[in-house]
């Protein structure tokens, strides 16, 4: 396998290079003094501010892309065989990675590589991680899968040995990864597309477990069902938080919300407390996640003063319970849930902020998820008032023909509510202003572009 010289930096070209997380690779290797080329279908804000940089970057896909100067290319899973600078690399002999194994390579140099793992909440939980560790001055490396504003990006460069990131169980990619720390905040069936069960996840999350050296430690949650069999015989040293399961090293209690859902707890530490601490993010399920930040921030003695400054600055990251603007007197909120726990934790978070009616725009991402899930997307929807439903986001997939928003439509029907199906932008945002009124608050919810409705309306 080609390996990364990181003392001579080379010419690396990246197919689809505004990713958010190529383009955050993009970056860091181009501080380190490589030659950085890249393609994308379109522009954007990151490929905009790649350009800025310095970094050439071609919008088509085209073989001749691909020039005979080039030492390496780096495409993301999404790339096919067919894709023409892939082809073309192909054709020239020229070595080829994978973006995990790239990522992998980077975290070689770290001795300190952090990876935030999980079916859910990788994103919040990073964004965390990473404010609690610019509070400590610890100055670290940051790759989020998001835009983070306390570094104004989704990538941070740091100057010491601490490297923090999120690790992708879709297509087994973090098993490509060499973390020294590892955290696992949930497993649950999703990427039904690439698994073919919850077991066949599970037994991913164990190898990825089995990546940490002894000298590491992962980081798991205890109220995961049957979380030891992930554990089991490690030889890394294994700390556990919960918040359902009370034996876990990091628990938490006496949790209150304030009128705007923002959660507070007492943390304990093996039943000693360790001080009192409040969120700038909504939902029981962020405490969760800041119990992992909490046990994170124990391994590099981290004080709890400055946890808490950590804590208080984080007010989310882009799509994650987004307030995006009021309009005509009801809120807006945009938040990526796209897996049906995910939803329930969002609408169960939007039941504690303030409003009249609970209004939910969903946008099911890939025809693959939404018949694997139909009925728990249901049921998760329900959860609020009044719901809207958008035409499946395809992504990577293409139209079976026997899946639709309509079956998602039918199913919410029979348990009792009515969902409003419209095909087209246009028409949401029409119904929408018709239909709500002063007070109530609308979530645009969904891993692709639903977030453009709320926008359009607040133009």
């Amino acid at each position: 396998m080609y390996k990364i010289d990181f003392e001579h930096p080379c010419h690396i070209h990246f197919i689809g290079i505004g990713g958010i997380s190529m383009s955050g690779f993009a970056e860091l290797l181009h501080s380190m003094g490589f030659t950085i080329t890249g393609s994308d279908w379109h522009e954007s804000k990151i490929t905009k501010h790649l350009e800025s940089l310095g970094i050439q970057i071609v919008y088509g896909q085209e073989a001749k892309n691909i020039t005979d100067d080039i030492d390496l290319v780096v495409y993301t899973a999404a790339v096919q065989p067919t894709n023409p600078e892939y082809k073309e690399a192909q054709r020239r002999g020229i070595p080829m990675m994978e973006r995990a194994k790239m990522v992998g390579q980077v975290m070689k140099n770290y001795p300190s590589a952090i990876a935030i793992s999980g079916t859910h909440g990788k994103t919040t939980t990073t964004s965390i991680a990473s404010h609690i560790f610019l509070e400590a001055d610890l100055d670290p490396t940051i790759s989020v899968g998001g835009i983070l504003k306390a570094i104004d990006g989704n990538i941070r460069i740091g100057h010491s040995e601490h490297f923090i990131t999120e690790a992708c169980e879709y297509t087994n990619s973090f098993l490509q990864f060499f973390p020294t720390v590892g955290i696992i905040l949930n497993i649950e069936e999703d990427h039904m597309d690439f698994f073919q069960d919850l077991d066949d996840i599970r037994q991913s999350f164990r190898r990825f477990a089995e990546l940490i050296p002894s000298n590491g430690t992962l980081i798991i949650n205890a109220d995961i069902e049957n979380y030891k069999s992930i554990t089991e015989g490690l030889s890394c040293r294994v700390i556990t938080y919960g918040l359902e399961n009370t034996d876990a090293d990091f628990t938490a209690a006496d949790i209150s919300f304030d009128e705007l859902g923002h959660g507070s707890f007492d943390a304990l530490q093996n039943g000693r407390i360790l001080g009192h601490f409040s969120l700038s993010v909504v939902g029981r399920h962020n405490i969760s996640n800041t119990l992992a930040c909490l046990a994170l921030s124990s391994l590099y003695g981290i004080d709890t003063e400055v946890i808490q400054r950590g804590l208080s600055s984080f007010h989310g990251t882009d799509r994650r319970f987004e307030l995006k603007g009021k309009k005509n007197g009801f809120t807006i909120i945009d938040d990526y849930a796209h897996h049906p726990t995910e939803i329930a934790a969002t609408l169960t978070a939007a039941k504690k902020y303030p409003h009249n009616r609970l209004w939910v725009v969903f946008q099911p991402h890939t025809y693959t998820r939404t018949r694997a899930f139909l009925k728990d997307f249901a049921k998760s929807l329900t959860l609020s008032d009044e719901i809207i439903l958008t035409d499946i986001y395809a992504a990577r997939e293409k139209d079976p023909g026997d899946i639709s928003s309509k079956d998602l439509a039918a199913e919410i029907e029979k348990l009792g509510k009515t969902a409003h199906y419209l095909s087209d932008f246009d028409s949401i945002q029409k119904f929408i202003l018709k239909n709500l009124t002063n007070d109530d608050l609308l979530i645009t919810m969904g891993a692709g572009n639903v977030v453009e409705i709320g926008e359009n309306l607040l133009k």
